[in-house]
């Protein structure tokens, strides 16, 4: 019998063909590492049609509830921690326990994952490698960043957005030609499947529905370098403009910077919120980090990144774009969220669309050429 072939389906409309004939689907082990994982995975997988997906799950902040979210059946292994020291110990650890545990699979997918290609490599199985990070590229001094890149250069293919500096990849052993670029953004894939919630706002305490997003700094990262957040004076600022913010600390420190503002101009939900209905119904987006600038930019939602230190290039690439605004003046940041426009702030998929059938494309050519 002749091998399946993956092909590209219309999500929601053509059930995988594995359901139709399971003995002819690919085999997909899809292991998830961060929060943003579980989203840009499932509305990868649902694009391809003769695919059966095994999914793993480290359990890091929300990554573990938010697979179950989207809809994953799972098994979780290893996880992150806190205290930097122990997160060094944390990721060899978890790369064992995958080389032993990793299930059965013709191929293994993947991002920003040096685990899974590792462990991938020690059972024989092949691998697609997701990423669009290329810090190391600019910092100086971020060995752990520089060892990680040489580890994921060692998938089989990586596929990563066209403003990706392809030479982290290359000039740390991956092959060229196993190195391939989209015309987009990793947040296209799963921007692209969102299906926003017109009551969603009803959950937000706000007298009115505008308001905007705030995410701090994630500061305990190893390739984040702060005197301290922005946010502190960002949300006093708020307030003072009369303007109101959903706050989503990242720590539980974090919390500390809304204390003593009013809760009904500066909302801290107790249970994780969806990022993406977030972005869809804010006005505007701010982020100390890039995901969640790049999630919002990708669905047209102005957005701002407050990040401190040097960005990756799809950062880059956004900001010269237009697409978002950087800075880190609490004021300039806080006139940027007053200039925004009633017609600034309606969101479109469209352009996400086109990215995610083309990424499911490219992926579904390198598995077929991979199973062969």
């Amino acid at each position: 019998m002749s091998r399946a072939t993956l092909t590209t389906s219309d999500p929601g409309k053509d059930p995988a063909a594995a359901a139709r004939n399971p003995a002819e689907a690919i085999d997909v082990w899809v292991d998830l590492a961060s929060p943003s994982h579980p989203f840009f995975f499932k509305s990868l997988t649902d694009s391809l049609s003769n695919i059966r997906a095994t999914v793993t799950v480290r359990e890091k902040t929300e990554t573990v509830p938010l697979t179950r979210q989207v809809g994953y059946a799972f098994r979780t292994l290893g996880r992150d921690y806190e205290n930097p020291h122990l997160r060094k110990l944390g990721i060899p650890i978890r790369t064992a326990q995958l080389a032993f545990e990793a299930p059965k699979a013709d191929v293994a997918l993947s991002s920003r994952n040096a685990m899974c290609i590792l462990a991938s490599k020690a059972r024989g199985i092949p691998s697609v490698h997701f990423t669009d990070n290329d810090i190391c590229a600019y910092v100086d001094g971020l060995k752990a960043e520089e060892l990680y890149h040489r580890l994921e250069a060692q998938a089989t293919h990586n596929v990563v957005p066209a403003a990706f500096r392809t030479e982290v990849l290359t000039e740390r052993g991956a092959n060229p030609e196993r190195v391939h670029t989209y015309d987009g953004y990793k947040e296209d894939v799963y921007v692209a499947s969102f299906d926003p919630d017109p009551t969603f706002v009803d959950e937000l305490p706000f007298d009115n529905r505008e308001f905007i997003v705030v995410r701090p700094e994630a500061l305990s990262a190893t390739y984040v370098d702060a005197d301290g957040s922005l946010v502190p004076p960002i949300l006093a600022g708020a307030v003072e403009r009369g303007i109101n913010v959903v706050y989503l600390p990242r720590e539980a420190g974090d919390r500390e910077f809304a204390a003593g503002l009013p809760e009904n101009r500066v909302f801290v939900p107790n249970e994780p919120l969806s990022g993406l209905e977030l972005a869809w119904h804010a006005r505007c987006v701010l982020t100390g980090s890039g995901t969640m600038a790049r999630e919002a930019a990708r669905m047209e939602t102005p957005a701002v990144s407050f990040f401190p230190n040097t960005r990756i290039s799809v950062d880059r690439a956004l900001i010269d774009e237009g697409e978002i605004f950087h800075s880190r003046d609490a004021g300039d940041v806080l006139d940027y969220v007053e200039s925004v426009s009633d017609r600034d702030a309606k969101p479109d998929l469209s352009r996400a669309k086109c990215v995610r059938r083309e990424v499911a494309g490219l992926t579904a050519d390198l598995v077929n050429d991979m199973v062969d």
